[in-house]
Formats: structure tokens, C-alpha cells, sequence
């Protein structure tokens, strides 16, 4: 979704097909189950193999207000626009908080969770290129230290049914036992949701709420033969969206007027 300074035609018309493909601005499956008065609207969803997987971004409350806003700055085709900055009331040490989340939404149909495996992609380059840390947000090691090493997350479970704010989350008085109600709530559903800050997860790269730019999230539900059944892509424009330096500027007007040049030569 990120496209570099210079493509080909072909490569810009193949981007927009693929966006194309996916319904934006859309309502997840049944209810958004996860948080507090969070409503639903404005996902990007892809849907393959009777699986739904939805991304969206969406304005982060504030301490002041405790309550969400709903608002996503969703422009109906796959991007969004969200304010550069931090929320009112977060900050200190070790807190890095944007002043947006990207909340996420899978809901396997007839299966459960547990049917598959998945690839959550998050770019931390600002600029137009892209810079992904991928893993699995289900299955894989929860990096927070909480979990104890283990895949054990803070998702909020539920199936078609639910409603809205009314997930479940593991529960267990020691890790063994949260991790088994994980375990059990995984299998026994076809729905699961989250909302993320980019804070949580910038340990090994480098992130600014307060910086303006572009960043490209993508979530992929995978089968059992490793291909990939559903995917939706997402970009997030912050701010102004990334503004190139005066020498890139020049770079690229060189580029181009070279790409011009050796055209009229072959013609």
C-alpha cells in the first residue's frame, strides 16, 4: 500500500487492483468485541477461505475524557488520517503513545481461531519506504514480559453472537493456568480483536507520535498448506504524511527527467 517515489504504470495499476479487492470503510463481523464503548465502522476487510480479517485506525482517548471517539479518518479506500502527537494525559518514562491505535478483527466463519496461523506486518518507516516487523498475533510469543515467554495475549474472544464490548480474555491465576483459558478460548472461537498503540511494540525500532508520516499495516490469516487465505492492508497517514527532504525532491526530479530522456531516445 506504501508506494515508493517512482513506479512503473503497471506496478501503480497492480496496487490499486489489490485495493480494490477489499471492502473499506465496512463493518467487521458481528461487533467490535474488544474495549469500552468502542464501536464498529470504517474497517478495511479482506475476505477469503470463509475468513474475515478487518484493519483500521482509529483516534486513541484521551485520559481526560476516558472514553473512545470513533474516530478513524477513514478515506473509504484503504488509507487514514490520524493527528501527529500524544494523547492528553499519557507520557513519562517509557511511554511513547500515539495519538492513534490500529485495531484489528479476525473471524474465521465454521472454524475456530485456532484453524490457522497468521502474520500481522507493522512498517515503522515514516517515509515512503517501508520497514516491517511481522509476527503472529495469536500463536506467537507475546513479547510483553507479563506473558512469561509465552503465546499469551490480552485478545478479547467471542464468536457471532457476542456483543459489542462483551469479549472474553484469558484468565488464570498463575501463567499455566491464564495460558490453558488462552489455550481454550482460542479453540472454542471463531472471533478475536484487538487495539494496538505502535508504543507497545517499538522495543527494536525507532518510532515518533509526534513525527509526521506513512505507515503501512498489513494482517494475513494463513491455512494448513501455508497459503494465505484473507488478507487486508491499511495505510496510515499521520500529520501531513511524510514531506521528502529538498535533496530527495531533487533526486527524484533527476530520476524522472532521465526516465523522460531515455524514452525519447528509443522512440
Amino acid at each position: 500500500m506504501k508506494f515508493p517515489v517512482i513506479q512503473s504504470v503497471a506496478a501503480v495499476a497492480l496496487s490499486l487492483s489489490a485495493l480494490s479487492a477489499y471492502a473499506a470503510d465496512a463493518n467487521v463481523t458481528n461487533n467490535v468485541i474488544t474495549g469500552n464503548g468502542i464501536a464498529n465502522g470504517g474497517f478495511t476487510i479482506g475476505n477469503g477461505g470463509g475468513v474475515e480479517v478487518g484493519l483500521r485506525a482509529r483516534e486513541r482517548h484521551d485520559l481526560a475524557t476516558n472514553s473512545p471517539t470513533n474516530v478513524t479518518g477513514s478515506n473509504n479506500n484503504g488509507t487514514y488520517n490520524q493527528n501527529a502527537g500524544e494523547p492528553a494525559g499519557f507520557g513519562g518514562a517509557g511511554q511513547n503513545r500515539a495519538r492513534w491505535n490500529f485495531d484489528w478483527s479476525i473471524n474465521t466463519g465454521t472454524a475456530n481461531v485456532g484453524a490457522y496461523t497468521y502474520r500481522l506486518g507493522m512498517d515503522f518507516d515514516p517515509s515512503f519506504g517501508t520497514n516491517f516487523q511481522t509476527f503472529d498475533p495469536i500463536k506467537g510469543v507475546n513479547p510483553n514480559p507479563a506473558a512469561g515467554g509465552l503465546a499469551l495475549w490480552d485478545h478479547s474472544f467471542g464468536n457471532n453472537s457476542t456483543a459489542q464490548s462483551a469479549g472474553v480474555e484469558a484468565f488464570g491465576l498463575t501463567l499455566a493456568a491464564a495460558l490453558a483459558d488462552y489455550n481454550s478460548l482460542m479453540a472454542n472461537n471463531n472471533l478475536v480483536q484487538n487495539s494496538w498503540n505502535y508504543d507497545f511494540f517499538d522495543s527494536a525500532f525507532s518510532f515518533d507520535p509526534t513525527a509526521n508520516g506513512n505507515y503501512s499495516i498489513f494482517l494475513e490469516a494463513i491455512d494448513g498448506n501455508n497459503r494465505v487465505v484473507s488478507r487486508s492492508d491499511i495505510e496510515v497517514v499521520v500529520g501531513t504524511g511524510f514531506v521528502p527532504e529538498p535533496g530527495s525532491l531533487a533526486l527524484v526530479g533527476a530520476a524522472l527527467a532521465g526516465l523522460a530522456l531515455s524514452r525519447r531516445r528509443k522512440q
